[in-house]
């Protein structure tokens, strides 16, 4: 079977069990191509909760799929792939998080999005890479526990130096691998390009960076700056579906170290053996979901 035939059966499957396909920005084109919503991680839930469907396929690693599922309690939710985690999100546990308040008894606690429902039911308010610097600023509390990327925190510190911010060892391995050297590598191959890049990369990263932002952000830049050249440093499937969307412009990755093989775990055939049942559904407590909320809550309140 050819990958458009397999893409063929997959949608006439769906139809029939009335499927709902999510796929994260980092999965393949192949996999992008037959979802009912492409996105990041809050977004996907968003757009799952606006949809009639009752059941729901994450293309994506766990903490996305259980973030589908907290916004979606009553509905069904499946990861395509149950292997798939990711490395961030599974360093900070409900433990280490706890450990943390309470060398830091006065600050709030500020999740990234990138963390599991259980490290959720205990933080005050949860974060995107895109909204953290907004909802910080408009918090009351002026001592902030900044987990897991310590990155990412050092990066909205950087726009936020009213506040003391307190940062935990942790992260994205594939982002925070890159150096300052690769960037000078990459610029030295494309000397005309400009550079995008995300802000779990390293400070010495971002500041070499032309523009720091989240992987929609950096997908709406590239495609809508004047430069007809862009080096992307973020997950290396972004210059694919760049090159798909503005075939006029030329994409580069920053590395090709920037690969999660946690994202590249999920395939057509996960996805069509989902449809037939062969798949792991995602399942929270209820009181998980109830104080896993709260954080959430309150981001959409402040963001």
């Amino acid at each position: 079977m050819t990958i458009s035939e397999l893409q063929q059966e997959i949608l006439r499957v769906k139809r029939e069990r009335g499927a709902y396909i999510l796929a994260h920005v980092y999965q393949g084109q192949e996999i992008l191509e037959i979802a009912d919503a492409t996105g990041d991680s809050y977004a996907l839930a968003v757009q799952a909760s606006r949809a009639e469907a009752e059941r729901f396929i994450m293309c994506g690693v766990r903490f996305m799929a259980e973030t589908v599922k907290l916004l979606n309690p009553n509905k069904k939710v499946y990861l395509a792939n149950s292997e798939a985690g990711c490395p961030m999100a599974d360093g900070l546990s409900y433990d280490r998080l706890k450990k943390a308040q309470e060398r830091y008894p006065n600050a709030a606690t500020v999740c990234y999005i990138n963390t599991s429902a259980e490290v959720k039911t205990i933080s005050d308010v949860c974060v995107t890479s895109s909204s953290a610097v907004e909802i910080i600023r408009k918090m009351p509390e002026k001592e902030i526990l900044f987990v897991p990327d310590c990155n990412l925190g050092a990066y909205v510190q950087s726009q936020v130096p009213e506040k003391e911010f307190h940062l935990i060892s942790g992260g994205c391995p594939i982002h925070a691998q890159i150096t300052a050297e690769d960037v000078r590598a990459a610029k030295a191959l494309h000397p005309k390009a400009v550079l995008a890049v995300h802000p779990e990369c390293q400070p010495e990263v971002c500041e070499l960076a032309d523009y720091i932002g989240s992987t929609t952000g950096i997908m709406n830049y590239a495609k809508n700056c004047g430069e007809n050249e862009v080096i992307i440093g973020t997950e290396i499937s972004i210059v694919e579906h760049l090159q798909f969307e503005r075939p006029d412009k030329r994409f580069y990755p920053l590395s090709k170290k920037l690969m999660c093989h946690n994202m590249k775990l999920t395939t057509l055939a996960d996805v069509y053996g989902c449809l037939s049942g062969e798949a792991e559904e995602i399942t929270l407590a209820p009181e998980v979901i109830t104080t896993a909320n709260r954080c959430i809550e309150k981001m959409i309140e402040l963001g």
